[in-house]
C-alpha cells in the first residue's frame, strides 16, 4: 500500500513527467536506427520511472540464466558510450533533484529514488524492472 501512495506522490511532483521524458527519448533514439540499444535502456528506465517504489532494476542474465546482447561485451561496450555521452549527465541531474528533496524531511523518500535513478542512468543497457519482492526471491537482490 506504501507503494502505491509513494508512486502517486512520485507522479506529482514530477516523475510522470520523468517518465515521458525518458520515453520521448527512446523513441528518438529509436528512430537513429545506430540508437535502437539505448532506445530500449531508455524505455526500460522510463517505466522504472513510472513506478519506483516497490521496483528495482537487476541485470536481465540473472532472472533468464542467459547472455544477451546487452548482458555480454557489447553491452559493456554500449554502457562505456552511453556514459560517455549521456550516462553521468544524467546522472548528475538526478542527484541535484535528489539534493532538492533531501532538503525537506517528508522528501526523503522520492529523494532516494532519484539516488538510484542516479545509478542505473550511468550504465543502463542490460537492466530490467522487477519487483522488490522477486528480486529478493530470485536472487538476494536489493
Amino acid at each position: 500500500m506504501l507503494s502505491i501512495l509513494g508512486n502517486l506522490i512520485w507522479w506529482i511532483i514530477g516523475g510522470l513527467v520523468m517518465a515521458l521524458g525518458w520515453l520521448f527519448a527512446g523513441c528518438l533514439l529509436a528512430i537513429t536506427i545506430i540508437g535502437i540499444p539505448w532506445a530500449r535502456s531508455a524505455f526500460v528506465i522510463a517505466r522504472f520511472s513510472l513506478l519506483p517504489f516497490g521496483r528495482t532494476l537487476v541485470r536481465r542474465d540473472l532472472i533468464t540464466g542467459e547472455k544477451d546482447a546487452g548482458t555480454s561485451d557489447w553491452g559493456v561496450v554500449g554502457n562505456i558510450i552511453w556514459f560517455v555521452f549521456a550516462g553521468w549527465w544524467l546522472c548528475l541531474g538526478h542527484i541535484m533533484a535528489a539534493l532538492g528533496c533531501f532538503v525537506t524531511i517528508i522528501g526523503i523518500p522520492w529523494g532516494w529514488q532519484h539516488l538510484k535513478l542516479a545509478g542505473f542512468t550511468l550504465a543502463p543497457i542490460g537492466l530490467t524492472t522487477v519487483t522488490v519482492e522477486e528480486a529478493e526471491r530470485l536472487h538476494g537482490i536489493r
